[in-house]
């Protein structure tokens, strides 16, 4: 067994760490780019949503690398997201692969039916083991996690311009050459350090803006275009409402380990303007932008693929919440035909409307006085 999955923002580094410590042979997917999603595009149906078109060109470069198994994880609801196993399989069948599939729903009500696909996964191996590892693995989910939006905080307000992108990129390579989750922890750990030597400009109260979404499209840099790394070098502090160790914490520490905790605070936040899950993170969205809204953020940007059900359910609600609160709210719809020009004008000058709606702010404040 060869084991793949799909790229999606640093997810690559924890399935690293958990696989490589378990001994398994691991085909690490390169970062997505235009070969990418070119490939991917052709094989997949044309109404399909970007995510899967990217997902199929990083199976056909891995498969071309000597995989034969995908690791995929599922969902449920009115999410397309819950027929990508099944469609993939397909579409590699009839290009001529006879690739495995092994999907790992989320954990619902069910251990069992959970821990079904994956057995065949962990034959051989004990369950000490793989709890030791499994944990390890998630240290390194989280510490990647808070090297990221180290990253966010540290870009807008560093005094040598692209200073942050600079180290970002060395580590990014570095964690390639290292083997196992306790040589990747080390090398994080070592990048966190270089991150707080960067000199920055203390007492600098950048614009903040939160980044929400369909999760993939808001995790993975090349889909969203780097919108974080754009924003941030446009003198912005971003947030980013979903991360992978966000998703474990909701959908496996929280139903396992606190099952008589269901609502969280994002769902209570979403409650009076979508009371019932829709499917994907159209719920999360909405909820993550009204505690953006709460803790005083200047704007929200909203990222969704080309024809994603949930996101236009919440992208829908959104106005209602900009008329409500009054915090500026941009969506970005992204598919293969998207340009990166006038992506980047569209956030030119969503910044440049907040900086004004600021500074009228201030002035009208100076003449009241």
């Amino acid at each position: 067994m060869k084991i793949t999955f799909p790229h999606m923002g640093n997810t690559y580094i924890a399935a690293k760490a958990f696989f490589e410590g378990l001994g398994m042979d691991v085909v690490i997917p390169k970062p997505c780019n235009k070969s990418t999603l070119e490939i991917g595009t052709k094989c997949s149906p044309e109404s399909a949503c970007l995510p899967l078109k990217v997902n199929l060109g990083n199976y056909l470069d891995c498969i071309e690398r000597g995989a034969d198994t995908v690791i995929l994880s599922g969902s449920c609801g009115p999410c397309r997201f819950g027929y990508y196993g099944i469609v993939q399989k397909e579409i590699l069948k009839d290009m001529g692969y006879d690739i495995d599939f092994i999907i790992i729903d989320p954990l619902q009500d069910s251990l069992k039916r959970f821990l079904q696909p994956i057995k065949k996964l962990f034959t051989g191996h004990s369950l000490a083991k793989i709890y030791k590892v499994g944990r390890a693995a998630f240290q390194v989910v989280k510490e990647i996690d808070e090297l990221e939006y180290m990253t966010f905080k540290i870009r807008p307000r560093e005094k040598r311009k692209y200073e942050t992108d600079t180290v970002y990129a060395d580590f990014k390579r570095e964690v390639l050459k290292v083997t196992g989750p306790y040589e990747i922890l080390d090398v994080i750990r070592k990048y966190k350090q270089k991150l707080l030597s960067i000199d920055i400009h203390r007492g600098l109260n950048p614009l903040k803006i939160g980044i929400v979404g369909e999760i993939y499209t808001i995790i993975e840099p090349y889909v969203n275009l780097n919108v974080e790394q754009k924003l941030g070098n446009m003198g912005v502090e971003v947030d980013r409402s979903l991360s992978i160790s966000r998703w474990i914490d909701d959908n496996v520490t929280r139903r396992f380990f606190r099952p008589g905790h269901r609502e969280n605070e994002v769902e209570r936040a979403a409650k009076p303007y979508i009371p019932l899950c829709v499917g994907g993170h159209g719920r999360e969205c909405v909820g993550h932008t009204l505690l953006y809204s709460r803790k005083g953020y200047d704007g929200i940007i909203q990222i969704l693929p080309f024809g994603c059900m949930p996101e236009i359910v919440a992208e829908s609600v959104l106005p209602t919440i900009r008329k409500d609160t009054g915090i500026p709210i941009m969506t970005l719809v992204v598919d293969e035909l998207t340009g990166e020009t006038g992506y980047n004008t569209r956030l030119e000058a969503f910044v440049d409307m907040i900086l004004r709606k600021k500074e009228r702010s201030k002035s009208k404040c100076t003449v009241d006085i």
